[in-house]
């Protein structure tokens, strides 16, 4: 039973497998609660690119540059990524969250806005799947998907610049990200 402030993420570590798919494509199109979309689960998307128009209204989506491609049509740098992430936000209804040296949130208005918080040591395994774990929490206390975007993005790369000038950001790993978590709230 899903009542309540509830939120799903959904990709990190899931596998691109035939039946992962299929449970991909059913849980995006029936999830009925707010729903962060990131990994594997962008990667299933980009190869059933008819299911984007199944995502739910106001979903958000994380890609990296390379994710983003794939699921584009166009995209072959930043500059014509982050016009076709705003293009497709407007079309598709939902949050893009373009991931990279200043993160570009696009929105379902058409807007978008560039995160200032975050270092070059976030380019490391397992970092994505921390955004996406901190924008589905904020989605379950409530928050709404633009909010939980902006919060979310600042607050994730606030722990990562923390953990940075502490570490160095050569040293810099996932698991120190969600470490720093409480110190940048």
């Amino acid at each position: 039973d899903l009542t309540g402030d509830q939120a799903l993420g959904i990709g990190p570590g899931l596998g691109t497998c035939s039946s992962t798919a299929l449970a991909v494509l059913e849980q995006v199109q029936l999830a009925g609660i707010p729903l962060v979309v990131d990994a594997d689960a962008l990667n299933i998307l980009a190869s059933h690119r008819h299911a984007l128009h199944l995502l739910p209204k106001g979903a958000i989506l994380t890609p990296h540059l390379g994710e983003f491609k794939r699921l584009g049509n166009r995209s072959v740098n930043h500059f014509t990524a982050l016009s076709e992430a705003r293009e497709m936000a407007v079309t598709l209804g939902v949050y893009i969250v373009l991931k990279g040296r200043h993160t570009a949130i696009c929105t379902p208005e058409g807007k978008t806005f560039f995160n200032a918080t975050g270092n070059s040591g976030m380019a490391t395994a397992g970092s994505g799947d921390v955004l996406t774990g901190i924008l589905t929490s904020l989605l379950s206390q409530g928050y709404d998907a633009l909010n939980a975007c902006l919060y979310g993005v600042w607050l994730h790369g606030l722990a990562g610049d923390l953990a940075a000038a502490e570490l160095s950001p050569e040293a810099l790993t996932a698991t120190d990200i969600i470490e720093y978590l409480p110190k940048a709230i």
